[in-house]
């Protein structure tokens, strides 16, 4: 018998099947979605910059969450006009170059811990059940006031990096996002103009979807599609929310 990392092994087995080596390098570069989602977001905001202030304004106006509201010349917006997409858009549209600064150094912080962790899909998964939720926080908190940015559903991927932490018997403290976590929400209700609602929202969906994928679910539905399922309907939940009370 050969020693391994947990316990030990024939030496059949540690030919046919050896020990393989991560390094960290290979890790942050697994994590394909967490760079797709940066990159487009950046590519919509490098799009309106270089259209000029008239049409970036006009893409927040167009993509960005409100429940209702009318322009000058009398149309009405909003997701109670029927524009829905809005839940989604809004989640990559950025005020200024700081806005989108902060939100992808911290969606990338993040994408480098949970992709790995949850795979490619389920952390897609997690991310836009996040940003719905978030969008259902805004709908629900402020719905008459225009928002823009990813910050929804980055809450979300702290939320879910909690449950992934819980998971595993790790207190978030201990690791220091959960200090990370309260200074934020310092930071969100205590400026003005940061949106209470998606901040709380995103982090609260984040946190279920992730405590959804990595606890409960294997526990009790044991079956791999009916966990992410759950996940769909919590989102799906999140954005038919949103619809109504806007």
């Amino acid at each position: 018998m050969q020693q391994a990392s947990v316990g030990f092994h024939c030496p059949e087995c540690t030919k046919s099947h050896p020990q393989k080596v991560v390094r960290p390098g290979q890790v942050t570069s697994r994590a394909v979605v967490t760079q797709a989602l940066i990159a487009l977001n950046v590519a919509v905001f490098v799009a309106g910059i270089g259209s000029g202030l008239e049409t970036r304004s006009a893409m927040t106006i167009d993509g960005g969450l409100i429940g209702l509201g009318q322009l000058s010349n009398g149309d009405v917006i909003g997701v109670g006009a029927g524009e829905w997409w809005r839940l989604i858009t809004s989640g990559f549209l950025h005020a200024n170059l700081i806005h989108i600064g902060f939100n992808m150094w911290v969606l990338y912080q993040l994408g480098r811990l949970l992709e790995p962790a949850l795979g490619r899909f389920r952390f897609g998964l997690v991310y836009l059940v996040a940003m719905l939720c978030g969008g259902f926080g805004v709908l629900l908190v402020s719905p008459s006031g225009l928002t823009v940015g990813a910050s929804g559903a980055v809450f979300g991927l702290m939320g879910a990096a909690v449950a992934v932490f819980r998971s595993r018997g790790i207190n978030a403290f201990d690791t220091g996002l959960g200090g990370v976590i309260v200074l934020n929400l310092v930071f969100t209700f205590a400026i003005p103009g940061i949106s209470i609602g998606g901040h709380v929202g995103g982090l609260i969906g984040g946190f279920i979807a992730g405590w959804m994928l990595t606890d409960v679910g294997p526990r009790y539905l044991r079956d791999p599609n009916l966990v992410v399922g759950a996940v769909v309907a919590l989102g799906a939940a999140a954005l038919a929310g949103g619809i109504l009370i806007a």
